[in-house]
This record gives structure tokens, C-alpha cells and sequence, in this order.
């Protein structure tokens, strides 16, 4: 278990470092969704998939983490460090900056407010790290639910730029930002 966090009204969230063996059939099943279209995998089968997150897994500057709510898998969840990405080739990397993919796709009927409950859970497990200033995001620009959201969240939108598989929109939260809309607990 690498984090766990209480959601108020949805149940307990956790991250667990992704298993390519153990895992892969379960990812292929939600990367080849038609709903997931934007993640890019859409036609790997599932050793491709397994593949992947093995490689992945091999990287010390990426990682991939199943996320469960009440043990129950609901999405993935990959970290990075951008300079070690191709992402980090096309804009100027901060010291700080820390990379970010997610991908919700429970088997179940989506929880009421669980997209809205699991974007600051992933932005408080990432800023634990107080070297961690700001996250990026490269999503592609036609994604429209998934640039909202990041509006929604407090992600500064940035620059459009070509990744090898797709036109993205650059955003970012800052550290700053994401605690003044989130604020600590007393």
C-alpha cells in the first residue's frame, strides 16, 4: 500500500504500485474501453499492455498505481518526472514539476462524486513530497470532459504541444494554488 486516504461519503481510497502480471488483464480491460480512447491503447492486447507496465515498473523516474475505493479498482493512477518523459522535451521543466496520468474507469456505476473527490487525493499524495511544486498534465486537446475537469481542479492551462501520439494541452497546479482551494484541516 503506498497511500490511503478516507473520502467523505465515497470510502477509502488507496494506491497500490500496479503488478504488470498480476494486474494486466484487468488494465487491458479498462484501457480498451471505446470511453478510454484518449489513453491511446485502445488496440494493444493484453501482453502489450502487460509489457508496458513492466517497462514502466523497470523506470525509477515513472510509476504506475491501481487505485481502489473500498478495495474495489477503480482506476490508474502513473506518476513522472518530466525531464525523464518526452513531455519534458517540449516546454521549459521547473525544479519541482511532477508528471501526472489518470485514468477512472470503475466497473461499477461511477460513484456521485468520486471524479471530484480523487483529483485533490492524487494532488495531496503527490505535494506529500515537499520537494513537489507543481504538477503537469498533457492531455489530449480533445479530450473536453478531461480539460473541464482540470479547469475545475485549479490547473492553469497552458500551451497546446505535439507529443508523438498526440496534439496535448499543456496545464499545471501549483503547490500554491492547490492549497489555497484546498486548505489543511486545523
Amino acid at each position: 500500500m503506498t497511500y490511503l486516504e478516507k473520502l467523505d461519503g465515497l470510502g477509502e481510497l488507496s494506491l497500490l504500485a500496479v503488478d504488470p502480471d498480476r494486474h494486466s488483464a484487468l488494465l487491458h480491460r479498462w484501457v480498451t474501453q471505446p470511453r478510454n480512447s484518449f489513453w491511446g491503447m485502445g488496440s494493444h492486447t493484453q501482453d502489450e499492455v502487460r509489457e508496458i507496465y513492466a517497462f514502466v515498473d523497470s523506470l525509477p523516474t515513472h510509476h504506475a498505481y491501481l487505485i481502489t475505493l473500498d478495495d474495489e479498482p477503480v482506476g490508474l493512477f502513473q506518476t513522472y518526472q518530466p525531464e525523464a518523459d518526452p513531455v519534458g522535451e517540449r516546454y521549459r521543466v521547473q525544479p519541482g514539476d511532477v508528471g501526472m496520468h489518470l485514468l477512472l474507469s470503475p466497473d461499477r456505476q461511477l460513484a456521485r462524486g468520486l471524479t471530484t473527490a480523487v483529483g485533490p487525493a492524487l494532488a495531496r499524495f503527490l505535494f506529500r513530497d515537499p520537494a513537489a511544486q507543481r504538477i503537469v498534465v498533457e492531455p489530449d486537446i480533445r479530450n473536453h470532459l478531461a480539460l473541464r475537469r482540470l479547469e475545475i481542479e485549479g490547473f492553469t492551462l497552458d500551451s497546446e504541444i505535439d507529443m508523438p501520439d498526440k496534439r496535448a494541452q499543456l496545464a499545471f497546479l501549483t503547490r500554491a494554488r492547490f492549497e489555497a482551494d484546498h486548505p489543511t484541516p486545523v
